[in-house]
C-alpha cells in the first residue's frame, strides 16, 4: 500500500473519530452565558463549562429540580429557579460553587428571568398577584442580598430584559404556553391563536410602549445586547433566533434551523447561547456565526440506575378478565396482570423504554391487547427535501396481542402438580387450571 493511501486512511479514521466525539451529551437545557463560561441544566441539576465546550462541572446536586440559570453581568454569580424547599423560588449561587441562597419565599411560582444591568438585582416572573386564579404573570426584581421584591411597572409580563442604559425594557407580555406551571410541556407548535404576541419595548421614563415587527407569530425570550434585541420566533414555521436593531429598525434572522425548534436562549455582552435539538449553540454577536458546543456531562445519576418501583399508586387503566379470575392493569408504562384471589402478578411487557397502555382482554380470556408507543428519532441531515423535517421525531403507535404464554404455563404447572397429587385429584386440577389463567 502506498504512503499516500495510508496517510489518507489515517486522516479519515481521525476525522470519523473526531466527528463522533463531537456529538457530546444531549438533552442540555436552559443555557446561559458569561464572558468565559456557559451554564445549563441537565438531569435537574446545574452545570458549568467553558465557552469552548469540554467536560462540564456540576454546580448543584439535590433531589429537587434546578432550572432557569442566569449569569450575573460580571459572571461571578448564577441566579436560578429551584424547588429545594418544596416550592418554586429564586436562588443565587457563586459560579465557583457553594451553598445556594434562597431569595423568595412566596407560595406562588417565582421563575428567574435575568439580572438588572447593575448586577445588584435579579428579575423574576411570578403569578403571586395574577388574580383571578393566578391567570397571568408579572415581572419583579429582588436584591441579590435578599429583602422584599418590587414589581416592575408592567400589567403583564412573562420574560424581559433591560437595555444596557437601564432606561427601556423589552418584554414578552404573556407566555406562549397554555399553563405557565407546565412550561415546555404545554406548548402548541406553530400555534396561531389568540395568545400569539410580539415583543414589546417599554420606555421606563414615560411608560410608552413600542412593538417589534410581528406577523402573528410566537415571539419570546427577548435579550438586549448593545443596540440589538435578540428573540425567538416561529414566523418561518420553525423557531429560530432573530435580531432587531433599535437604531436602524432592521430585523434579521440569525439562525436557520428547519428541523427542531430553538427552545430557550440567553445572552451576555458579546454572545447568545440557545438550546436546539438537545444541544447548546453559541452565537458570536459580532460575526453572527453559530457554533454547536461539544459538551460532555458525566456524573453520579442514581435515579437513572435500574431499580425496583412500587407502581400501585400509578395505576391508570384496569380491566377484568371475562371470568373475573384475573385483572389487567396499566401502571408506569407497563401492563400487569394480578389474580383476584391466589397466584402471582405478572409484568407482561417489561418495556422501560416504551409507554404501554390501554389493556383489553379477548372474549375467551386467553389474550390481552394493548396500545404501545415506541419512539424513533431520525437525525439524517442528508435529505434533499427538508420541508417536513419536523416529522423526523415521531411516535409509532401499534396494537399488540400477547397470549401470555398461557399454553406453556398451563403445561408446566399441570405437570408439576400432577407429579405431586394423587391420581384421583388430577381431573379436578385440570378444571381449576383452565380458570386460573383467565
Amino acid at each position: 500500500m502506498s504512503i499516500l493511501k495510508i496517510t489518507t486512511a489515517l486522516f479519515l479514521l481521525f476525522f470519523i473519530a473526531t466527528g463522533s466525539h463531537a456529538q457530546g451529551t444531549r438533552l442540555l437545557r436552559h443555557p446561559t452565558v458569561s464572558r468565559d463560561s456557559v451554564a445549563f441544566e441537565y438531569a435537574g441539576d446545574l452545570w458549568v463549562v467553558s465557552r469552548s465546550g469540554g467536560t462540564a462541572r456540576r454546580l448543584t446536586s439535590t433531589p429537587s429540580l434546578e432550572i432557569d440559570p442566569y449569569f450575573s453581568p460580571d459572571g461571578s454569580q448564577i441566579a436560578f429557579t429551584a424547588t429545594i424547599a418544596g416550592n418554586t423560588d429564586v436562588y443565587v449561587v457563586p459560579t465557583s460553587g457553594g451553598d445556594p441562597k434562597r431569595l423568595t419565599y412566596h407560595p406562588g411560582i417565582d421563575r428567574v428571568r435575568g439580572w438588572k444591568p447593575d448586577g445588584k438585582s435579579i428579575i423574576f416572573a411570578s403569578n403571586r398577584t395574577g388574580a383571578p386564579q393566578q391567570s397571568y404573570m408579572q415581572l419583579w426584581t429582588i436584591s441579590v442580598d435578599g429583602g422584599l421584591p418590587e414589581m416592575l411597572p408592567l400589567p403583564r409580563a412573562f420574560s424581559g430584559a433591560y437595555s444596557p442604559d437601564n432606561t427601556r425594557l423589552a418584554y414578552e407580555e404573556f407566555p406562549t404556553v397554555f399553563v405557565p406551571e407546565w412550561i415546555e410541556t404545554s406548548m402548541w407548535r406553530h400555534y396561531r391563536g389568540g395568545r400569539t404576541h410580539p415583543i414589546s419595548i417599554m420606555n421606563l421614563a414615560d411608560y410608552s410602549v413600542q412593538k417589534l415587527p410581528w406577523t402573528n407569530s410566537n415571539d419570546s425570550f427577548p435579550m438586549w445586547v448593545g443596540n440589538t434585541i435578540y428573540f425567538l420566533s416561529d414566523r418561518n414555521h420553525t423557531v429560530n433566533l432573530f435580531a432587531y436593531r433599535t437604531d436602524t429598525k432592521q430585523l434579521t434572522q440569525v439562525t436557520h434551523h428547519d428541523d427542531f425548534d430553538v427552545m430557550t436562549a440567553s445572552a451576555c455582552a458579546d454572545a447568545v447561547v440557545y438550546e436546539q435539538a438537545g444541544y447548546i449553540f453559541l452565537v458570536d454577536t459580532k460575526s453572527g456565526k453559530s457554533q454547536k458546543l461539544d459538551i460532555e456531562v458525566t456524573g453520579d445519576l442514581p435515579w437513572a440506575r435500574p431499580q425496583f418501583k412500587k407502581v400501585a399508586s400509578m395505576i391508570r387503566n384496569a380491566t377484568l378478565s371475562p371470568t373475573g379470575t384475573r385483572a389487567a392493569f396499566e401502571a408506569r408504562g407497563d401492563i400487569f396482570t394480578v389474580p383476584s384471589d391466589k397466584g402471582d402478578f405478572r409484568n407482561l411487557t417489561q418495556s422501560s423504554g416504551a409507554h404501554d397502555r390501554g389493556p383489553t382482554w379477548s372474549p375467551d380470556g386467553t389474550r390481552i391487547a394493548w396500545l404501545g408507543c415506541e419512539w424513533r428519532v431520525s437525525t439524517d441531515d442528508r435529505r434533499a427535501d427538508r420541508r417536513h423535517a419536523a416529522a423526523r421525531s415521531q411516535s409509532s403507535c401499534e396494537c399488540f396481542l400477547r397470549r401470555r404464554d398461557v399454553v406453556a404455563r398451563r403445561r408446566a404447572d399441570r405437570a408439576r402438580r400432577q407429579s405431586q397429587q394423587p391420581l384421583g385429584n388430577r381431573r379436578c386440577e385440570r378444571r381449576c387450571d383452565q380458570d386460573r389463567y383467565r
